[in-house]
Parts: C-alpha cells; structure tokens; sequence
C-alpha cells in the first residue's frame, strides 16, 4: 500500500462499492466502472474536463446545486437552466442540447422533490437522442425516510448515457474527503487516463480503512443508525412548525435528505428574512442564491440534520418570534 495502487483507485473499496451500490441502489455496474475520488466535487471536475469543450452547453436543474455550476462555467462552459416541478427536470420541446447535463433525481437539490418514473424516461430518452450524457449526482440518496430507497437513474439506462456519482463524505464526515464515480464501460479507459495524469488516486491507506468498515458491516449500521435520527429530527421540525409557523412559514414535507424548503407566507423577501435570522443566530439560505433567473422570493432553505431536537425547537420558536 505504501508503494501506491491504480488510478481507478483501490481494487478491493470498488468492489465493495459495486456491491453496495447494485444491492442498495439499483446500480448496474461492475468494480471496473467504479473510480474512487476524493469527492463528488473531483466527480464534477473530472467529467466536465473529459466530457465537455469550452463554449459548449451544459444543463443544469434550476435552482439546482451552485457547486456544479462554478465547475462548469470555470471550464468555459454554458451553463443553461432547466425548470423543475414536482415531478423533477421539466423536458419541453424547447429543451436546450447539451453535452452534458447535471441532475439529483432521487433528492432534487434544493427543492427535495423526487424525480417521478415518467420524467425519468423521458429524460433518458432525451439524452438518447440528442448526444448528452447525464450525470446522475446521488449526493444524499442513502437519508430516506420512508418507503424504500428509489432506485438509480442509471440503473434504467439502456444506452450508456448516465455517470453515476456519489460522495462518502457527506454520509460519514466531511474530512473523509472520498467519493465515486460509476462510468460506462465505454468510458473507462479515457477517465482512467485522466485520473492518471492528474491526481492519481487519493490516498490509498484511507481507501484501505473505508474497505474494511464496509465489508465488515459498519457501514450499512451506520446509515441504519444515523437515518433513524434525522428522521427524529426532521418530524420534531415539522411538528414544531405546524404548532408556531402555520401560516407564515410553510415548511416542505420532505421523505429524504437533510434539508428541507420554508416558504414565507406574509409577503416578505426571503433575502432580508434570512440576514435578520442570521442576526438572531439562525442561519438560513434563501432559495433564490440557488438559481440563474427567476425564482420564488419568499423560498428559503432550512437544514436539521446537524442540530438536536431541543435546538430544532428553539430555532423555530425564534423563527416565530421574528416572523411576527
């Protein structure tokens, strides 16, 4: 291990990638489609540098994940937005050609709505024919809470247009700094290419340690474990914005992840709501920094995963107070 590994990463972590991710996510992929990379940020910059020419478009969902779109722009790209509803990416016969275009099916970020089947279809259909490749971000897919997981946009796809990516980082801890990348066979050599003349392979010994805490279970425990307390947090504040924010702020049921979306029911700018929150010692995000052209002004952003009940509670009794 000291003498270093593949560029692909280590053999033995993407094979038990593979195997987690055919048996919990619908994934149709072999370890040899599996790349390890420090993150679903390298994903973005490592398949936009393979992929797409400066001056070409790439579409994204709008509001959609700004992270994505500084990679792309960076690169020289167009970044072209498209709408979403409650079914997901809205496909019009107006629809932009991309090369490559960026979406988050099974927890839209930040909206949290669920790509439905239909649109999904239609979307790999879409790509089919026009020549785009869709990178499927699965950023937070494993944090659902009731039903079962849905299953992978890329385990519906009949023709090799998806790149599935994933990031470990945001399910255990943020300096983890491991992710993946599922390619088609047709790809792999080329992105192996890549990674070989840029960062190589992150480093080896944390691969080692990620490899034994998945197949020896822990992992599957801990997504266990950890889905069972967002869940509690999530329902502590749902209930506690029915009981103090009804009808001024609408918080969003949401069935996965580890935010959710407010909206302001009394006429006011989510801009100045949120600066006059953070002065109280909330942090919100408003909905519109999430977009390139027009969108709800009353939206805002709240996340509950990283807070416990008793500070759920408090905060939205604050949120209370300042909304009145």
């Amino acid at each position: 291990m000291l003498a270093g590994g593949e560029a692909l990463g280590y053999r033995p972590l993407r094979e038990a990638v593979a195997h987690y991710l055919n048996a919990s996510r619908g994934v149709k992929c072999t370890a040899d489609q599996v790349i390890i990379l420090s993150g679903a940020q390298e994903a973005l910059d490592r398949t936009a540098r393979v992929l797409v020419n400066p001056g070409e478009t790439v579409c994204m969902e709008e509001p959609g994940y700004p992270g994505a779109a500084l990679v792309f722009q960076a690169l020289g790209a167009k970044v072209t937005p498209m709408k979403v509803d409650e079914e997901g990416v809205s496909l019009r016969k107006q629809s932009p050609r991309g090369r490559l275009i960026y979406v988050t099916p099974a927890h839209q970020f930040p909206l949290g709505v669920t790509m439905t089947l239909r649109r999904r279809l239609a979307l790999l259909e879409w790509a089919r024919r026009s020549g785009t490749v869709i990178f499927e971000d699965d950023y937070d897919s494993e944090y659902r809470y009731s039903g079962r997981p849905i299953p992978a946009l890329q385990g519906l796809d009949q023709s090799g247009v998806v790149i599935f990516a994933g990031s470990f980082s945001a399910v255990l801890f943020p300096a983890l700094r491991l992710g993946y990348l599922v390619v088609p066979e047709e790809m792999v050599d080329i992105f192996a290419a890549a990674q070989s003349v840029s960062t190589h392979h992150p480093p080896l010994l944390g691969q080692a340690v990620l490899c034994d805490f998945i197949t020896e279970g822990h992992f599957a425990r801990h997504i266990r474990r950890m889905r069972q307390t967002y869940a509690e947090r999530l329902s502590v504040l749902l209930e506690s914005a029915r009981e103090n924010l009804a009808g001024k702020l609408e918080i969003s049921t949401v069935e996965a992840g580890l935010q959710t979306v407010g909206w302001l029911k009394n006429g006011s700018s989510a801009m100045n709501f949120a600066k006059r929150a953070l002065e109280e010692g909330i942090e919100l995000a408003p909905l519109r920094t999430y977009a390139w052209g027009r969108s709800p002004e009353n939206g805002l952003i709240l996340g509950f995963a990283g807070f416990t009940p008793r500070e759920i509670r408090a905060g939205v009794l604050r949120l209370a107070n300042l909304v009145k």
